[in-house]
């Protein structure tokens, strides 16, 4: 392992998202286009047993998660938590 390497490992947490987070956004954007409600996504036990509240918000704050859902959809879903 090089010098580089080791610099990258140790502030990669900086720039990097969770294996966690980015599968819950993909299967929320999923979810979405099969055109499930948000609620009903959000509610699933995929998501609430990987996710806290505070992470949900982290969530739909994602450009990729609001390019899909849209600005209104996701403020709209923010509020309801």
């Amino acid at each position: 392992m090089g010098l580089l390497d080791a610099i990258k490992g140790v502030f990669s947490f900086l720039s990097s998202r969770s294996q966690n987070e980015e599968r819950i956004a993909e299967y929320v954007i999923r979810e979405h286009h099969r055109g499930r409600p948000m609620a009903e996504i959000l509610e699933d036990h995929y998501v609430t047993n990987r996710c806290t509240a505070e992470q949900i918000r982290r969530l739909l704050d994602r450009p990729d998660v609001l390019h899909t859902l849209g600005d209104d959809l996701a403020a709209d879903t923010k509020s309801a938590l």
